[in-house]
């Protein structure tokens, strides 16, 4: 099993940065891709960003690129989500996720592990 804890969230003004954190637990995340997802109020959980085990390649969607990077550090068994230029419309509760079974996916049910979420409200 695989346990993953995000934080880093809180509010911010548009324009600014935060940076999320997942940190992994009861197995080594060498092995799994990691994605983030989000979960805008009244919307469909979307895919945010995917890094390979390896941290060798790494995918975004079109919302987010250019103002998103996804990390990883093995040794830490962390991933990273570094958000700049953040919009209102950013504003959701953001998931990482991990998989041991892909090289990388943006479709959630890939994915078998969860965290609980947390909270990023960009203000206007």
């Amino acid at each position: 099993q695989v346990q993953l804890v995000e934080s880093g969230g809180g509010l911010v003004q548009a324009g600014g940065s935060l940076r999320l954190s997942c940190a992994a637990s009861g197995r080594t995340l060498s092995n799994y891709a990691m994605a983030w997802f989000r979960r805008a109020p009244g919307k469909d959980r979307e895919f945010v960003a995917a890094v390979t085990w390896n941290g060798g390649s790494t995918y975004y969607a079109d919302s987010v690129k250019g103002r998103f990077t996804i990390s990883r550090d093995n040794a830490k068994n962390t991933v990273y989500l570094q958000m700049n230029s953040l919009k209102p419309e950013d504003t959701a509760v953001y998931y990482c996720a991990a998989d041991r079974t892909v090289y990388y996916s943006s479709y959630a049910p890939e994915y078998d592990y969860w965290g609980q979420g947390t909270q990023v409200t960009v203000s206007s």
